[in-house]
């Protein structure tokens, strides 16, 4: 059973890597063999670097953006990284992305449940009367990930800003 609460979250700002198009055409699915992975991979080896100006962050997210060609193309933005407090500060090699302060539906995953995220959440939009507020998906990463070799094991949130939906009007104007 998927774990789902309501989350205010505030204005966000994090650095890290982005990557556009579709992540999935040389490998789907959990591994570090499409873009996806790849970004992981870059940001980690990054964030090692001696002259990295971050520590190790508790935290990790992975946003990914929809845009009005991606039903289409099955092409849209992933982005990976960390929080920041500073985007002025974030060094030439990140980029900066920054989530609005919203009411965020999180899900919270586990084991075989990662494989469809996606399913998970629109189930819960029908269910509960809420829609998305922005076309975007993220996922947020802590200690209960174990990695990608380990996802039977391993627990993240899913986070997507939402809001009730409007009720349909039936009937003429008033």
């Amino acid at each position: 059973m998927t774990t789902v609460r309501i989350e205010r979250s505030p204005r966000r700002i994090l650095a890290g890597l982005s990557y556009f198009g579709d992540p999935f055409h040389a490998s789907a699915g959990w591994t570090e063999e499409n873009e996806i992975g790849r970004l992981w991979t870059r940001l980690g080896q990054y964030l090692a670097l001696e002259e990295c100006p971050y520590p190790p962050p508790a935290e990790s997210f992975e946003v990914c953006v929809q845009n009005h060609t991606s039903p289409v193309t099955g092409e849209f933005e992933v982005f990976v990284g960390f929080e920041v407090a500073d985007a002025t500060a974030v060094p030439v090699e990140l980029c900066v992305k920054v989530l609005p302060a919203a009411d965020y539906a999180v899900l919270t995953l586990r084991g075989d449940q990662l494989r469809g995220e996606e399913a998970a959440v629109d189930e819960w939009l029908a269910a509960t009367g809420h829609e998305r507020v922005l076309p975007v998906e993220i996922q947020r990463y802590d200690e209960r990930f174990l990695g990608v070799d380990r996802l039977e094991e391993s627990e993240l949130d899913v986070l997507v800003p939402v809001r009730p939906r409007e009720p349909e009007r039936t009937g003429p104007p008033e």
